[in-house]
């Protein structure tokens, strides 16, 4: 069987999702759940940056408009929190283009607005 992605990393993250979501269920807006898990990975020592500012090239030139994802851990996962019933094709192309902006293999699509648990979909460039 092969190995996952930063298999380790991932499971800290999963760990400190899971008891936002056991804390706080679904029904917030996003910010909500973005100030919790930023609590809960700090204290779990999972190394983050919320909203880093990411630059975009075309053809060598660098654009004014930027990205933000919600969360970058580790330097190498990003991390993007939605607070929706149904996960769209638009909020998976979101990870995609953040992880080619980024130039990084492993997208979290985390929805907080499922019920009756939380959903996180893999993206791996």
């Amino acid at each position: 069987m092969d190995k996952l992605c930063f298999e380790e990393e991932t499971f800290a993250i999963r760990g400190a999702v899971f008891a936002v979501y056991r804390e706080m269920g679904c029904g917030f807006l996003e910010a909500v759940y973005q100030e919790c898990l930023e609590k809960e990975l700090t204290a779990r020592d999972v190394p983050f940056v919320a909203q880093p500012e990411l630059m975009l090239n075309y053809k060598g030139h660098r654009l004014q408009q930027t990205y933000k994802p919600d969360l970058i851990c580790y330097d190498r996962i990003i991390l993007e929190l939605k607070a929706v019933k149904d996960v769209s094709p638009e909020h998976k192309a979101q990870v995609i283009n953040y992880l080619k902006a980024t130039k990084l293999t492993l997208g979290l699509l985390i929805n907080f607005g499922s019920h009756p648990k939380v959903q996180i979909e893999r993206f791996v460039l």
